[in-house]
């Protein structure tokens, strides 16, 4: 009679070792050709941030991995895409989970990386373990695919620092970060009041106070980037929302409000940008709720379409396509 230990015993290996498999192969690195909007059909992802280094593109998005048919957020990872030539992408087995600053308590929600002195930021929104209401942290690594760590250990802004503004406890979300031609970094953030600050060279302090920015319609979602002599301050307007973006000579303002650049996204309630130049073109990153079938604004995808930019400096109106840049 064969021992019926052995076969459990192959049967257990056998289970161990295709699970083994299945988890090696999540960690590693996917590369996909892009055909059409959106950019990625097998995972669902929200709130892209690009940065534009050394001949990529790398597309920070958060992962939105509530089950369907539900409707809330869940978020709990932010992943990393990249690609040198807008065609084929490369989704790297990196992420960054909200748990990773242990000072959070989770839900991953918008973020963005710059590049300054040779070394990446990560300035994410999760939430507070100990202070009530959204917060805003930084990590930070040698590469841009990671892995970053923690570079404070404590949050950079927490919803106490804002209350005299408003009173949610949600406006502390959705960082930016801009770097100006003479070398010194702000900080955007906020939901229905916008704000901004200086960070200090290591980009993991403030470099003054807070200030409050007036735009018509705001809700979140600010986004800053610079074209010729023109900075641009573009971000969600309303809800469900749409973009809407401002334009200034100078990085403190006074911002001249120029109305909607992207209508309302395809199934989606929330709207938000990224707006690079990439090898002589200009592009538009975003995200709808486009995935059939079961996209939604809790599913979101990201989407890419063209930019143009008009004499007078002004924004053409982005056209939301199911082609994309990939005609």
């Amino acid at each position: 009679m064969k021992n019926p230990f052995i076969n459990l015993g192959v049967i257990a290996l056998t289970i161990f070792t295709t699970h083994s498999s299945i988890l090696q192969a999540a960690q590693k690195d996917t590369t996909f050709v892009a055909t059409q909007n959106p950019v990625v059909s097998y995972k669902y992802l929200g709130d892209p941030a690009a940065l534009v280094h050394d001949g990529t593109v790398y597309i920070y998005a958060g992962h939105d991995e509530c089950p369907a048919p539900q409707q809330y957020y869940l978020m709990n990872e932010w992943c990393i895409f990249s690609t040198r030539d807008m065609k084929t992408f490369t989704e790297h087995a990196y992420t960054l989970k909200a748990t990773d600053f242990k000072w959070a308590k989770g839900e991953a929600w918008a973020s963005q990386v710059i590049e300054h002195n040779g070394k990446f930021y990560w300035y994410v929104t999760v939430e507070h373990a100990t202070i009530p209401g959204k917060s805003i942290g930084v990590a930070v690594s040698d590469s841009p695919i990671g892995p970053f760590k923690d570079a404070r250990g404590s949050a950079l802004i927490t919803n106490d620092m804002t209350t005299q503004y408003t009173s949610i406890a949600w406006d502390d979300i959705d960082p930016t970060v801009f770097i100006d031609d003479d070398g010194q970094a702000y900080l955007f953030w906020g939901n229905t009041q916008c704000y901004y600050a200086k960070l200090k060279d290591n980009m993991t302090e403030l470099d003054g106070p807070i200030h409050p920015i007036n735009l018509p319609r705001y809700t979140e979602a600010p986004w800053v980037h610079k074209h010729g002599d023109w900075y641009y301050l573009s971000f969600a307007s309303e809800f469900p929302e749409k973009i809407c973006y401002a334009m200034s000579k100078n990085i403190n303002g006074p911002w001249i409000y120029k109305g909607i650049l992207n209508e309302i996204a395809g199934n989606s309630n929330t709207n938000h940008q990224a707006i690079i130049d990439f090898k002589g073109k200009s592009y538009f990153i975003y995200h709808n709720g486009s995935i059939n079938t079961d996209g939604c604004g809790f599913r979101r995808s990201i989407c890419i379409d063209p930019l143009f930019y008009q004499k007078d400096g002004s924004i053409k109106r982005i056209q939301m396509t199911t082609e994309g840049i990939f005609k």
